[in-house]
């Protein structure tokens, strides 16, 4: 009951991006707006454009649904609808769906007078898949080159792209991805098992307080970062995997076309070597 006497409480006018008080309630408890509505069209239009896209390849098994980009000799064209142009249309409507569920997350933080962390976080993530779809193909002129739509063709595609490349992990951005994924994982492991810790002494003691989280660690490495810290590395390890691994695909192709162990070259060239 705390919890909806807050939500009345925060339930007020104004905020909005677009659209002013015309779109400005809720349903239940969600938050509608302009760019709730604008959310919804765009997720409707484009899994109904993925069903048609179903209904036109036979395939009804959810694993094998394949809605591919237009053949590399469109270019960045536009191509008929049987023929990529599906494809295109899917992606504009999953770009409007992302950007509007983004825009959303702006219009409730300035109604709660918060800061606009989340809809930038959640950007980070949209980006990426821009990073897959237009931008990289944009960079090497053709749609063809994105991602299909489709799980096991989906992954077909992240192995084949791997493979092109030879030994993908020999990127170096894919190595400060994979860096920044497995170290998000270790901080907030430690952080959550310290708050449960914490939260749940043993039987017959009182619950412990952030100083003793805090100190926890200052006797375990000497630092404690404390607990808007954590949260705070959390977030920047979280999107800097993101960012990161949007990057690694980004390079491969418009600034790299040969395998990325030779990339490396310039480490084994360097002077020190030949002394």
């Amino acid at each position: 009951m705390a919890m909806l006497s807050f939500e009345a409480k925060y339930r007020t006018r104004g905020g909005t991006l677009v659209g002013g008080d015309l779109f400005d309630f809720w349903v239940g408890p969600f938050y509608v707006g302009f760019f709730g509505v604008t959310t919804i069209f765009f997720s409707a239009l484009g899994t109904a454009l993925i069903l048609y896209g179903a209904s036109l390849g036979g395939v009804w098994n959810i694993w094998r649904i394949n809605i591919a980009p237009p053949d590399l000799s469109y270019g960045l064209g536009f191509a008929p609808l049987k023929e990529g142009g599906l494809w295109q249309v899917i992606t504009i409507c999953a770009i409007g769906a992302f950007g509007s569920w983004a825009l959303r997350q702006v219009e409730i933080s300035r109604k709660l007078g918060m800061g606009l962390h989340v809809p930038f976080a959640y950007g980070v993530a949209v980006f990426a898949y821009v990073a897959l779809e237009v931008i990289r193909p944009v960079l090497m002129g053709a749609w063809g080159w994105a991602f299909p739509y489709g799980i096991l063709s989906h992954l077909d595609w992240v192995s084949n792209t791997g493979y092109q490349y030879l030994h993908f992990h020999y990127n170096p951005a894919h190595m400060l991805a994979v860096s920044f994924f497995f170290t998000t994982t270790l901080a907030l492991s430690l952080h959550g098992s310290l708050v449960l810790s914490a939260a749940n002494p043993p039987k017959g003691e009182v619950m412990k307080t952030a100083e003793h989280e805090n100190t926890f660690f200052r006797d375990l490495i000497g630092y404690s970062i404390g607990t808007l810290g954590i949260h705070r590395l959390g977030l920047f390890l979280a999107l800097s995997a993101g960012f990161w691994s949007a990057v690694c695909i980004i390079l491969s192709g418009p600034f790299w076309t040969r395998g990325w162990p030779e990339w490396w070259s310039w480490w084994l060239n360097l002077p020190i070597w030949t002394h």
